[in-house]
């Protein structure tokens, strides 16, 4: 069952991409995933319009050929179905998951976020795919005002949701944490800085999937 989710789960945010040159710059960088050996990205744009995410989504499609990369798109059902992404990630405030299970049908995956003990046990009751939650340590990269839970959350949280379902742990985590972190229990690691603040995220993309096998 977890064979489709590696244990490191990349997030793109669109603070990443440069205005100039856009479309070029996501065409270049998705491919050297691609190459890099990348199986799952979440894009996430809070603050484009429908039309700059259906666009920036389509060239990283394209980019990343569907059925060797999965990808999933934050918060926006209806732009994941027009930019044939494999999935959404949806929180509070956005779509219902159940909503999102219904519009993309069944194949298609289904992700929420958790940051709280209560919020864990209604998202593993919906029909999700996985679950993402923290901040395991302190982030810069998505606002919260949620003090971090430590190793020792990572450890209550899969108490809590008990062997079956996916859960995620997400936020400050770094490649020196990351092993301790899926030892705790997590399936797999997401991470945005750690990876897109560098240099050349492909190559710092190949060092996370060598060193997590």
């Amino acid at each position: 069952m977890r064979r489709w989710l590696p244990k490191v789960y990349p997030i793109l945010d669109s603070s990443r991409i440069p205005r100039d040159g856009r479309p070029q710059f996501l065409d270049r960088l998705g491919r050297s995933l691609a190459d890099a050996g990348l199986q799952l990205l979440e894009y996430r744009n809070k603050t484009g319009t429908d039309a700059e995410v259906l666009a920036d989504a389509r060239v990283l499609r394209a980019a990343m050929l569907s059925g060797e990369v999965k990808l999933v798109l934050d918060d926006r059902v209806d732009v994941t179905l027009a930019a044939g992404f494999d999935g959404v990630h949806v929180d509070a405030g956005d779509l219902p998951t159940a909503d999102a299970r219904m519009l993309l049908g069944p194949g298609r995956i289904v992700g929420t976020s958790a940051g709280s003990e209560a919020e864990l046990q209604a998202a593993i009751s919906g029909p999700v795919d996985y679950v993402a939650f923290g901040p395991i340590f302190p982030t810069t990269t998505k606002q919260t005002s949620a003090a971090p839970i430590g190793l020792e959350g990572v450890r209550r949280f899969r108490a809590i949701a008990g062997p079956a379902p996916i859960i995620v742990a997400a936020a400050g985590i770094t490649l020196a944490t990351a092993p301790e972190i899926l030892a705790a229990g997590a399936d797999a690691v997401a991470v945005a800085a750690a990876i897109f603040q560098q240099d050349d995220p492909a190559v710092e993309l190949q060092r996370w999937l060598q060193a997590l096998r």
